[in-house]
């Protein structure tokens, strides 16, 4: 049953054609009938993993959408991330419940500057990393120094599965390294699927060179046998540790190549591996259910004003109705309506297995790191990540008289990890101080409280870009600190310490006057 479960995040760049992936991959498990694609705001149809409000405003992902659908006896959860770098924090915290990634590159930019961070957080956990090449049907880069960028920008190394026969107009689609075939590529019949056989010196050569042309079938000869010769060979364990990542050609767009590469990938991507806990390994054929949570969503359905916890499960059998231990409170808890997902549809699901994601209704209940465990033996499992945020704010309600509801909402969106919330000495809102990656974090902040609560708020942008958590045995007004606006000291919704900094060289100050301190630039749920 495990080895059935594939569970992994997709990554790239804003624009770089994720949720068109996305969908065309669901498309082809059957979960949706038809791949639309994200347009413009005027567009009555939308991508099926955008549901909030702005993101179809907007045409892009702000949320992790969580969606599963099956194929080939394969049980799949897809974890689609936001793209845009000022929601980098969900990202991060979604590929701590994912067993692999898919980079998805755009063929004509190569390796862009999220991606990059996106990247480097895979492989500070050490997951393997599939790299789907999209768009070529454009106008692209050549695909060799595509692959070079990965390794001299990533440090990773590469082994093509496929090869792209040209690009742009010139696409006529993909040779397939193992099985020795070409996929052709028709402009338009996007849905067509015909492969030949090819270097075989028969009928089918000649078809393929028919269609392609000379030039083009002579220069894929060349290029075959010059990844063969010089290429990194495919290595499953190297692809396991994360040091080689086997390299697709396709557009998304057009859903060319992007079947191939979903039985390719289901055929090499890990089955879910152990956890780490605070007493030791957990594998997945434990036979006691543990999991964690990594995410919480309200008001996915507003007019249900409900609230989801989502729960990556690590080990054991998860049973509709079973009870649980939560650790963090101690306290014993029925699961009574796990719900797993495609976008906003949801269906009860009476059982689920490691690797898998389900959705439990959540009255206020969990938080972010969350573990659950059956039976009365606790364990927690490694925390999910804080990062510092890059910009800060005080915020207040316009309206007094609708403190409560700002509260809660803030409340809410501190909980969901939409924002950071840091409170400074002193009584009233005024001391209330959030901190996000970007000013869009801002702007959808503002939407949610406006669109969920009612509240109009005002936002007054600080002068600080750091937040660094005090480690060490100090007391905290014996800190000496850079005053009048280089620092400010405060504390995050734990009650940890945070010095809040106006610029590196306040960083710089602080630790200098400070030896016995140490200031971290992440925290853990």
């Amino acid at each position: 049953m495990m080895e059935s479960r594939k569970t992994f995040a997709i990554i790239s760049h804003p624009d770089a054609g994720k949720t068109t992936l996305t969908e065309k991959l669901l498309y082809f498990g059957g979960a949706i009938h038809t791949a639309g694609m994200v347009k413009s705001k005027k567009s009555a149809r939308q991508a099926t993993s955008d549901w909030m409000e702005i993101e179809k405003q907007r045409g892009i992902s702000v949320t992790s959408s969580v969606m599963q659908f099956s194929y080939n006896g394969y049980h799949i959860n897809i974890l689609d991330t936001p793209g845009h770098q000022d929601f980098s924090e969900d990202t991060y915290r979604t590929l701590t419940a994912a067993d692999c990634a898919v980079m998805l590159i755009d063929a004509a930019k190569g390796v862009e500057t999220q991606t990059i961070k996106l990247f480097e957080v895979c492989r500070m956990r050490g997951i393997p990393i599939f790299t789907f090449i999209n768009k070529m049907d454009r106008d692209a880069r050549d695909p060799l120094s595509l692959l070079e960028e990965l390794e001299e920008v990533l440090g990773i190394r590469s082994c093509p599965m496929n090869w792209p026969i040209g690009s742009g107009i010139d696409f006529h689609g993909i040779y397939d390294r193992e099985k020795q075939h070409v996929e052709l590529f028709k402009r338009s019949e996007p849905n067509s699927r015909r492969i030949l056989p090819v270097f075989t010196n028969d009928n089918g050569d000649q078809e393929v060179k028919s269609t392609i042309g000379d030039a083009l079938y002579g220069k894929l000869e060349e290029d075959v046998e010059l990844l063969d010769i010089a290429g990194d060979p495919f290595d499953k364990e190297k692809v396991d540790r994360g040091q080689l990542t086997p390299v697709f050609f396709g557009s998304a767009l057009t859903n060319f190549g992007v079947q191939s590469f979903l039985e390719y990938f289901l055929d090499l991507a890990p089955a879910p591996a152990p956890r780490e806990s605070d007493k030791g390994v957990i594998t997945p054929d434990n036979n006691k259910f543990s999991g964690f949570i990594f995410k919480i969503q309200a008001n996915m359905n507003p007019a249900h004003r409900d609230r989801i916890a989502f729960l990556r499960i690590c080990s054991g059998t998860f049973t509709r109705g079973m009870t649980v231990q939560h650790v963090r409170t101690g306290k014993k808890i029925k699961l009574s309506q796990p719900q797993q997902f495609l976008a906003q549809e949801r269906n009860i699901v009476e059982d689920a297995y490691p690797g898998d994601i389900i959705g439990l209704f959540d009255p206020g209940t969990f938080r972010i790191g969350d573990t659950l465990v059956e039976g009365n033996t606790a364990y927690t499992f490694a925390g999910v990540p804080h990062f510092s945020p890059e910009i800060f704010a005080r915020v207040r309600a316009k309206d007094a008289m609708k403190y409560k509801q700002f509260h809660k909402g803030v409340e809410q969106l501190t909980e969901e990890g939409a924002v950071q919330l840091f409170t400074t000495a002193g009584p009233g809102a005024d001391n209330m101080i959030i901190g996000v990656v970007g000013q869009l974090q801002l702007e959808v902040f503002d939407h949610r409280l406006r669109a969920e609560y009612g509240v109009e708020v005002e936002i007054h942008t600080l002068g600080y870009s750091l937040a660094r958590w005090v480690k060490g045995d100090v007391k905290l007004e014996e800190l000496n600190l850079i005053q009048y606006g280089g620092s400010l000291l405060a504390r995050d919704r734990e009650g940890r310490p945070v010095v809040l900094l106006e610029n590196d060289y306040a960083e710089r100050w602080a630790k200098e006057k400070n030896p016995d301190v140490e200031f971290v630039s992440t925290s853990y749920e």
